[in-house]
């Protein structure tokens, strides 16, 4: 998978449901079931997941990273920023032909 935000999710997701339906086959009450299958699926996890984890925590560091000027660097945010700016100019009123705005 590419996505290593779904994948470590699924994987966490995936143990957890897995040994809570474990304990309630075992007729275990679903409270402590839920509380113990938590603990058990995160002692896995940090002991087997470490290629997924390490894979997650590389997605937020460049999600986060920043430029030279101190900015976060993101390739959508920008796409984001001139359809917002395009659809404001559009929409400013105009008063006798001329833009308010341009005269500023």
């Amino acid at each position: 998978m590419k996505n290593p935000w779904l994948l470590y999710s699924l994987i966490r997701l995936g143990l957890f449901f897995g040994i809570f339906w474990g304990f309630l086959l075992m007729s275990f009450n679903p409270f402590y079931a839920a509380i113990i299958a938590a603990g058990i699926s995160f002692a896995i996890s940090l002991l087997f997941l470490d290629k997924a984890r390490d894979a997650l925590s590389a997605s937020v560091a460049n999600k986060l990273s920043r430029d030279k000027t101190g900015s976060y660097v993101d390739k959508e945010n920008e796409l984001e920023n001139q359809i917002l700016d395009a659809e404001a100019t559009a929409s400013k009123p105009q008063v006798d032909g001329k833009n308010p705005e341009a005269d500023k």
